[in-house]
């Protein structure tokens, strides 16, 4: 039985009797496996008598829409299904072509819902939909977390750091960090229960699809799909496997080195739900114990500092706000607003990766061909933009807007919290030095001196020139 306290009733409309069947509407938990939503809503069905229904949507007016990121939805959609109907549910996807095209599709299904089962999560369209839709939907409304292992709930306030929420973690671990058996729907499926006209504006995708799907969409086709990373639950499977057989050793000693290699890669699967952080962590657990490994490193990045990012967000007006940082930066920042900066670039000029700084160059470079940047450098990545910008204000928009556009891990509680790291977040104090003021500065030398940074170059110059990933899966 899902924990109760993943569960959050958003609306305080009744569960509608007589109706046709329960809708689970997966916005970014788009999996059948370990999905505590989708488990919810198939108990509410069954303890009903009642058939299940999974809505999934791709709308073409989302916040920089884009062939990559439509891609790598779409990718995803046919194990999805497959998933879905294994479990005895309906499945309907729709990819909404055109801004102009209806956009009431949900609330067309919810008509005849007992009740709409969504995925409480704190960022981007969801974090909006979950906001507009309750008192319009007419229907009880709930969400469920199924992207933190120990759910947000369980923390009832904003954390400090990752020194503060560490330990509440560790001590609530045991009871979460378990796996649990996805119940099947009882009651089978019938297209016929679909109200009228809906069935209809299934969009079916398979692989040989997507691209036809993605060009009749109204959305950026000047950004292209990751040269690294195809969506899709068993992609992400994959990228989990070799991480434990090649990666998992040498996770603790060489994943702060860009050109090792040795991060999961899952980061993107992660935030399209297409893989679960409870899965991972379980996967991580049982092969080191029977591989003799310590995993403390890699399930730290993923349990506390992913858990303290959604923390972060479930508990922040704005986390796109530099309003959000802690005092100590605000008033630095306000010290240091008007320090000479030795370079300037324009928002053209970083989006290209045309400054001085090739090792800066690289990583936009990565970020645009593979649509992530190694975290160690993304941080030097985002240190550099305050440096290079006019204010404070200007390099903020900067780093969101090149997420926005060209992340794969973009839009994402770890995205926001990773830029607002920068502007002291998170952090301590740090000597003080103009520009950055007491926020933690980063310099090329340093990351010359603690990285191999000449390999990195060199690799992202090999897939700018080649147009491939070596390291693809």
């Amino acid at each position: 039985m899902v924990e109760p306290e993943r569960i959050r009733p958003l609306n305080r409309l009744p569960i509608r009797e007589n109706a046709a069947y329960v809708l689970y509407w997966a916005q970014m938990n788009r999996r059948a496996e370990w999905n505590h939503a989708l488990a919810h809503a198939t108990e509410l069905a069954n303890s009903r008598g009642l058939p299940l229904l999974i809505y999934e949507g791709l709308d073409c007016s989302y916040r920089d829409a884009s062939d990559r990121l439509h891609s790598f939805v779409l990718e995803n959609v046919p194990g999805m299904e497959a998933g879905v109907r294994a479990l005895g549910a309906g499945y309907l996807f729709h990819a909404r072509p055109d801004p102009s095209a209806p956009n009431d599709l949900l609330y067309r299904l919810a008509s005849k819902a007992a009740c709409v089962v969504s995925d409480d999560y704190p960022t981007f369209i969801a974090a909006e939909h979950n906001r507009r839709v309750p008192d319009k939907i007419g229907v009880a409304y709930r969400v469920v977390d199924s992207s933190c292992i120990v759910p947000m709930a369980v923390m009832e306030k904003r954390e400090w750091a990752a020194y503060t929420i560490r330990p509440k973690i560790h001590r609530e671990l045991p009871k979460y960090m378990r796996a649990f058996d996805h119940p099947q729907v009882r009651q089978a499926w019938d297209d016929a229960l679909l109200p009228p006209g809906t069935a209809e504006l299934r969009t079916h995708v398979s692989a040989g699809t997507v691209r036809n799907i993605v060009d009749t969409c109204r959305i950026n086709h000047f950004v292209n799909p990751s040269i690294a990373y195809t969506g899709g639950r068993q992609m992400a499977a994959k990228h989990l496997q070799v991480f434990l057989e090649r990666k998992l050793s040498r996770y603790a000693t060489e994943s702060g080195q860009p050109s090792k290699h040795a991060t999961s890669g899952l980061s993107p699967y992660l935030h399209f739900g297409q893989i679960s952080s409870l899965e991972v962590a379980l996967a991580a657990k049982a092969h080191a114990e029977e591989h003799k490994l310590i995993a403390n490193e890699f399930l730290e990045e993923l349990i506390v500092r992913r858990e303290l990012a959604f923390n972060f967000a479930r508990y922040t007006e704005n986390p796109e706000s530099l309003a959000e940082v802690p005092d100590w930066c605000q008033r630095t920042m306000r010290k240091h607003a008007t320090d000479p900066r030795a370079y300037l670039y324009s928002f053209e000029q970083f989006e290209q990766g045309l400054t001085h700084d090739p090792l800066w160059n690289a990583c936009q470079k990565e970020l645009l061909l593979r649509g992530v940047i190694h975290g160690y450098y993304r941080m030097y990545w985002g240190k550099k933009i305050i440096e290079w910008s006019r204010t404070y204000e200007d390099a903020l928009g900067t780093m969101v807007r090149l997420h926005d556009v060209y992340a794969l891990d973009g839009r994402d509680p770890n995205t926001y919290t990773g830029i607002l790291w920068c502007f002291g977040l998170h952090d301590r104090p740090w000597t003080e030095r103009p520009v950055y003021g007491q926020l933690r500065c980063m310099t090329f030398d340093g990351m010359k001196r603690k990285t191999d940074v000449n390999g990195y170059i060199e690799g992202v110059a090999f897939m700018e020139r080649t147009g491939k990933d070596p390291y693809r899966i």
